[in-house]
Formats: structure tokens, sequence, C-alpha cells
């Protein structure tokens, strides 16, 4: 994968002012930035960056409005604290994107007659008609930009990422590209549907069989795809990324184009009067554009890759078991080390991420972190999705506790796992926070629930324990995973958010509860979890599932309160720790394996652990 070449520091005061005369020439109000590519990732290209470049904010969601007298950035919660450690609030006023969204602010701040800019290629059908609504209700005007005005004040923007193309192999997949193909085909042509246009490369990625390296910590190709009745392929991605062999790997029915061909294809489907499928949610609306005016009956829904993509088959299970198995001793010898080294005060945050990254590299299959490790110590360990740099980086002091949230890619499974580690000895409030999330967590992991259920339907059961005692936090509870792909990954969540995709056998998911305490500490702890079939109890009347838990790194046990626990609780952990234990005590060194004895050691010390419930999910 490419490096992180992200934009990083305060924006110039200079750029905001190009671009505002830029709008003047013109003749706009004002201009919308997104973060969002023309493929709505989590990750963009460095060339993509766009809101980044201009306001400094170097979050993984967000968007800004520049009109001439003012300007905004909207973070969502995770980012509130960190929005203002890197944008100039003079210039920008930083407001919450969820509780005071861009349509609100634009219905207080535009006035008649003001014309709104936007790139129709960087918002989804969806957010566009959410502006057009905004504008409207003020007497205002919504307009289409040919080319992206900030592109045209962007002078030293970086060349777009060509990455080569890698196989990923049906070894790996589990299921060859022309059965992953033909299937949804078969469903396209049961709604009569002639074609169907994805923009999501983690779609792609899945359908073809194939991985790459554009943006950091995800391995994809970007580029764009129409999937016909018949299964084959209109591929529009440059030739410059793809290797000698990958034809033989595509086969005859995947047809290689220039993405400069994407326009002239969408017309051609449109002067068919073809049925075409586009997700509005996700999808760029100039592709939504260009098919309505080219006469196509344009049929919006959801990226049918999206649901068989997120249910993993047999073998990306097995994969992602071996591939956690793998990350769980890269972070034995992590915890380790630290649990010899962080007492002196002599590590600081960029050298635990440091280390960590080293203790997973030499691992089979390993090809790349799966986000930027998070690294928080003492009151940074509070900033959800804090990232450590040489001017924020703090030593793991005595008395205070370290967050790190770190994953994985590799070739079979992608990883994520959240710990929170006491450095010395904890402090008694401490301790009590983190047995609340603690317990949480233990909630949700050893939930059963019926077929159908949602993630929001679970949510609370991890948010139960801190919410009586006047506690939660601004994060979703759980989100979805790919297999060597997206570490975050939908349609399906655990989230206070409404989400009615229900759960189903196959799906991994995170379970991350957590509580921060703004200025003192942060505490998280997370697993990847699968969703599995469980047996339904004598005299039960519903079909029942239940999680397996993938991640294999033990909890701190420095930090529990017991007297806080049931001994339901206890039992959990007390098996999750055999069983981590057991699995990874054989891939580590010896003074590993000795060190783990005593971190997995049970809670009760009287309770011994059959192998059988050590196996148990």
């Amino acid at each position: 994968m490419t490096d992180d070449c992200a934009i990083t520091g305060p924006a110039a005061p200079q750029r905001l002012d190009a671009l505002r005369a830029e709008l003047a020439r013109r003749g706009l109000t004002g201009f919308m930035v997104p973060r969002s590519d023309e493929h709505q990732g989590e990750y963009v290209p460095p060339s993509a960056q766009r809101l980044a470049w201009l306001t400094g904010f170097s979050g993984s969601a967000g968007a800004a409005v520049v009109l001439v007298d003012r300007a905004a950035i909207f973070v969502d919660g995770r980012y509130t604290l960190q929005v203002r450690a890197e944008v100039d609030t003079t210039r920008f006023q930083p407001l919450h994107l969820v509780e005071q969204p861009p349509t609100r602010w634009l219905g207080e701040v535009l006035a008649k007659g003001d014309r709104l800019g936007f790139d129709p290629w960087l918002h989804t059908a969806d957010q566009v008609e959410a502006l057009r609504l905004a504008c409207e209700r003020v007497g205002a005007e919504l307009v289409a930009c040919p080319d992206n005005p900030l592109d045209a004040v962007w002078l030293d923007r970086p060349l777009p990422p060509m990455a080569p193309v890698e196989v990923q192999d049906e070894a790996l997949a589990g299921l060859g590209s022309i059965d992953k193909r033909r299937d949804i085909a078969a469903a396209l042509a049961a709604e009569q549907l002639s074609a169907l246009v994805l923009s999501a490369p983690d779609s792609i990625a899945w359908l073809l069989n194939v991985r790459g390296g554009d943006v950091a910590y995800t391995p994809l190709p970007l580029s764009f795809a129409v999937l016909h009745d018949d299964a084959s392929v209109d591929w529009f991605i440059h030739a410059a990324k793809l290797p000698d062999g990958l034809a033989a790997h595509l086969g005859p029915d995947i047809r290689v184009r220039p993405p400069t061909d994407l326009e002239a294809e969408l017309e051609r489907l449109g002067r068919l009067g073809a049925r075409v499928r586009v997700d509005a949610a996700t999808a760029p609306a100039r592709i939504s554009e260009l098919l309505a005016a080219a006469g196509a009956r344009l049929e919006r829904g959801a990226d049918p890759c999206q649901l068989p993509k997120a249910c993993k088959n047999p073998v990306e299970l097995a994969g992602l078991r071996a591939a956690h198995r793998r990350d769980g001793a890269a972070m034995a010898r992590f915890l380790c080390w630290l649990d010899r080294q962080a007492p002196g005060g002599q590590v600081d945050e960029l050298m635990a991420a440091a280390a960590l990254e080293g203790f997973r590299r030499p691992g089979e299959n390993f090809r790349g972190l799966s986000f930027p490790t998070i690294s928080g110590a003492g009151p940074n360990g509070a900033i959800v999705h804090y990232r450590s740099s040489p001017a924020t980086n703090r030593h793991l002091m005595p008395g205070e506790l370290y967050l790190v949230d770190s994953g994985a890619q590799y070739r079979d499974g992608t990883t994520d796992v959240t710990r929170t580690v006491a450095v010395g000895k904890p402090r008694p409030r401490q301790r009590r926070h983190f047995t609340l999330v603690l317990r949480g967590h233990v909630a949700l992991a050893r939930s059963l629930f019926p077929v159908g259920t949602t993630g929001s339907q679970l949510d609370v059961l991890a948010r139960q324990p801190l919410w009586g005692e006047g506690l939660d936090y601004d994060h979703g509870t759980g989100h979805g995973v790919g297999s060597y792909l997206s570490v975050h990954e939908g349609p399906q969540r655990i989230s206070k958010l409404g989400n009615s995709v229900a759960l189903k056998p196959g799906m991994v998911l995170s379970i991350e509860p957590g509580y921060y305490k703004a200025g003192a500490y942060g505490i998280r702890i997370e697993n990847l979890v699968a969703v599995v079939p469980v047996k339904t109890p004598a005299g039960g009347e519903r079909a029942l599932l239940g999680f397996e838990t993938l991640t294999l790194a033990p909890i701190d046990r420095a930090l529990i309160d017991t007297r806080l626990l049931t001994s339901e609780e206890i039992g959990w952990l007390d098996a999750y720790h055999a069983r981590v234990r057991d699995e990874i005590s054989p891939l580590v060194e010896p003074q590993v394996a000795q060190w783990l004895e005593q971190a997995t050691r049970p809670l009760s010390p009287a309770r011994s652990i059959p192998a059988r419930e050590r196996n148990r999910r």
C-alpha cells in the first residue's frame, strides 16, 4: 500500500483567500469542501485531500463550507478536540456534524440569491438533494461546478495514485470472481435491471478478486465499474496499474477501459434506455445525472455487493482466524515489552506505536497497518481518534493510562484491537471506569439474539453499565471489518444510530465500548467478533445467533475491580484469557509465554476452566 501522505499541520491563510478569489471569479457566493473523494472512501489519496489542504484538519470525516464572509468546518464527536488543535478557529468555525450539520447552518447563513457551488463528483445524490433543499428554503441556488474551483488554486496538488493491482487468489477469497459476478448479475436480472454502476472500490475489489495500493491502510485500487446482466464487466482503471499476467486472472468477460471512457459508457446505457442500478447513498451524483440526462431508467438502491462481501465465507473466516492468531502473538510480544519498559517513564507514544508495528511486521502475510495507530498516553487517550505527532508526543508516565488502538492488514485477514493499559499502579477511579467499560464489552460479547436482530438493537448492552452511573461515549460500539479490505466496512454496524441491516452469519464486527475523561485519560476495550449460529436452548422458539471472538490479546487485569463483576462476567473473562493463553503461547518466545501466563491467570483463583469452555465463543 502507499505511504500515508496526509497533509497535516495548520493550513496557510492564503489558501482560504485564494479559494474565495476563485469563487468570486466564478460568480459563486460559497463552496462545499467535503473530506471525500469520488469514491466516498474513508481514506483518500494525497491528490484528493482537499479538506486537509484547505483547513489543516486530518480526521477521517468532516466537511467545510466557505462563504464570502465566513467559513465553518463540521466534524463528528470523535474529532471535537482534534479539530481545535489542527484548524485555525479564527477563520473556520468548528461545528458538530450531527448536531448542527451543514444543511442546517446553510439555512441560517445563506440569503436569497446566493449561489453555493459544489463538485458533483464528490457528493452523493442523497447529499446533493439535501443541499438543494437547504438552499431552496432560503431562496439560494445550488450550482454544480464543471470543475472543482479548489483544484484551480491548489497549485502543487499531487498526482493521482498509480499503485499496481494485485490478484487475491481464490485460495484466500474462497469464491471465484465469475461466481460472484454471476450471483450479482442474476439478482440484477431478477429485478429486470440491465446494469449496475459500482463506484465503491471495495465492492469492485471484492467482485473481481483484486487488491491494490492506491490509498493508505486499505488495499484498494481506485476505479469504477459497470456490471452487466450477463455477468460481464467494464472496468474503468488506468492501464498503468495493471501488471503483466492480470488479464489471465480477469478473463475475457472483464473489459479494461480507461477512466475517461466512463461517461461515454453511461451515455451509451442511457441511449439504450437501460434500467441501471446506482447506489444513491455512495455513488457520485454526477453518475446519476449523466445516466438520467442520457435517457437511462435510473433505479436507486443499495450496492448489491456490500451484503455478500460482509458475510464472510468459510475460507475467509478461516483466514481471519489465522491472521488474528499471528496478530495476537505480535500483541503479546508488544504488551510484554510495554509491561517491562513503560514503568520507567522512558517510553513515549511514538516509540510505543513503532514498537508495535515492529512486532507485527515479520508476521506471515503482513502487508501493512489497517489504520494509523492510536497511541495515547494520559490525557491524549481521551481524544478518540488521537494521532500522536512530535508536537503532541507524551511519555507513558506511572499512574496514567495508555490507550493503544491498532490493526494490521494481512493477505488472509484484517485486524483491529484496542487495549488500555495501566502504567504502574492505577487509581481507584481509573479501575472503576475501566471495569464499567469491560462489563459492557462482556455483555455484548456473550449475548445471544434472534435471527433478524440489528446492531442498533444490541448497542444498549454495551452502554448499560456506563449509563447506570451517568456516563457514555460519543462513538459507535461496533463497525464491520473486511477480509483484507477496509477495516471499517458496512452495511452492518452496532450503534445508537438506526440501522435496518440485520446481523447475519459470517459478518465480522468490532465490539469497542469506551469512556473518555477529557484532560485525564481514555479507556477502550476492542475485540473483533464474527456472527455465528448458536444452538437454540430446549424449549426455545427462535433461531439464535451469537458472537465468536476473533481477537486474542490479554485484557489488563490490574485495571479490573472484581467487586463490580458478576460471576458470569468473571467466568467469561477467565475463559477468554485461557483461550488466549492456549492459542498464543505456542507462537511466542518462552519469556513472552511466561509473561502471558501471568497476564491471563484467572481472576477467580479457585476456578478451573474446562477445555470446552475455553473454546466457547
